[in-house]
């Protein structure tokens, strides 16, 4: 345990160490790793020569730091650790450490390219009810392979960024109309970031997952229903979805989620060989959805039909490369009970059934002013947790 005040025994001791970036007073952005309610210097620490990394953790992002790949990761990993519990390196770190309550938390890592996936079954189960009643729940292709679309990089934000109304066109019953969307939404996902980059037409298989992804990060991507439901068919999500994906400041290294793989749900029929990843394993982490205060769903992470390690396979199967910086999201977690699921389309059944908030309000799609906060736990070594942050975002006006 830590010998940083509070950290020990907390679900930020050193079993976690989760990397982030960060502004102090008039200090700019640069890497910190958070430790308890600290931030450690990373910046500092490698310019004293307490930690080696080639300069690459005196960068204002995390993308040259993680594309020194796995190796690295660990040795880095390995000396933080023994900075914050060795007592003898007290003097050299305590200066370097801030409180969280001191310093504002910045974008982790420069985004390249944004994939986002559709992974559920339970959500796209009930997303075909909705979207398409009388007709099968799930599309022919569903099963045999990982759904997904490309997002934009660009309006990939940090949490705590205010989303603003989108307006775009939906329809009106007889044609388009157009306006701030009416009908917003979130999804909560989990987003995995890219360290070790890859060459233009090369693949990467289901077995070197660990080698290529540094760490994980919540993800709420922000949805216009009303907008997504008039321009979906036939491409998929385009303004519906691109304007504004959260994602939490902190990127939990893969290291830090070892005691967190389960069986992931059996899969039939059987998928294509460069799909099938022996052990066949996903992350059991525990979201949670609080809407203006209100706890209102808890999605279970366990039960993603598609595992992390299916998805970059599929994602790089035609020989699309990826580069330190990119982010793939594991779509919309939900499981099977309506308290479980991961976006308010499927909470309010299509905003049909609206759902109570705190102080008697009701909500069926986001208000001006609404907030939500999207958090995660998942298990750690001796009966410990390891907390995943958070990610939330206001709800800003629809501008002119």
């Amino acid at each position: 345990m830590s010998w940083v005040e509070g950290a020990a025994g907390s679900p930020y001791d050193v079993h976690n160490l989760p990397y982030g970036v960060f502004a102090h007073g008039d200090v700019p952005a640069r890497i910190g790793v958070r430790i308890g309610e600290y931030v450690l210097d990373l910046d500092g620490a490698e310019a004293a020569g307490l930690v080696l990394a080639g300069g690459a953790l005196r960068e204002p992002s995390l993308n040259a730091f993680m594309a020194l790949g796995q190796a690295q990761w660990g040795t880095v990993r390995k000396r933080v650790v023994e900075l914050l519990t060795d007592p003898a390196h007290r003097p050299a770190v305590a200066p370097l450490l801030h409180p969280l309550a001191e310093v504002d938390l910045l974008m982790p890592f420069a985004v390249g390219d944004y994939v986002d996936f559709y992974s559920s079954e339970q959500h796209a189960s009930n997303v075909g009810q909705i979207f398409r009643p009388g007709e099968p729940p799930l599309l022919p292709n569903w099963k045999h392979l990982p759904i997904g679309y490309h997002g934009r990089a660009g309006t990939v934000v940090v949490s705590g960024t205010p989303v603003v109304r989108p307006a775009g066109q939906h329809s009106t019953g007889d044609g388009p109309g157009y306006g701030p969307s009416t009908r917003l939404d979130i999804e909560a996902e989990v987003g995995f970031v890219i360290g070790l980059g890859s060459a233009l037409g090369d693949r990467v298989p289901v077995e070197d997952f660990r080698a290529y992804v540094f760490g994980v990060v919540l993800l709420n991507d922000w949805s216009a229903r009303d907008l997504q439901a008039w321009e979906y068919r036939p491409l998929g999500p385009f303004l519906g979805k691109s304007f504004a994906t959260s994602i939490s400041p902190w990127v939990v290294p893969l290291d830090a989620l070892e005691h967190a793989w389960v069986p992931a749900p059996e899969q039939d029929p059987p998928v294509l060989e460069y799909l099938r990843d022996e052990p066949h394993l996903g992350l059991d982490l525990r979201l949670a959805v609080d809407w203006n205060g209100s706890r209102v769903s808890e999605p279970p992470f366990a039960g993603m039909y598609w595992t992390p390690a299916q998805q970059l396979a599929h994602l790089t199967v035609n020989g699309a490369s990826v580069r330190a910086g990119d982010l793939y999201a594991s779509g919309t977690v939900s499981g099977v009970r309506r308290d479980q699921v991961g976006s308010f389309l499927e909470l309010t059944w299509g905003g049909a059934e609206p759902v109570a908030l705190a102080e008697g309000v009701a909500r069926s799609w986001l208000a001006d002013g609404d907030t939500v906060t999207i958090s995660a736990t998942a298990a750690g070594p001796d009966g410990r947790t390891v907390a995943l942050g958070e990610v939330t975002g206001t709800v800003l006006p629809a501008r002119p």
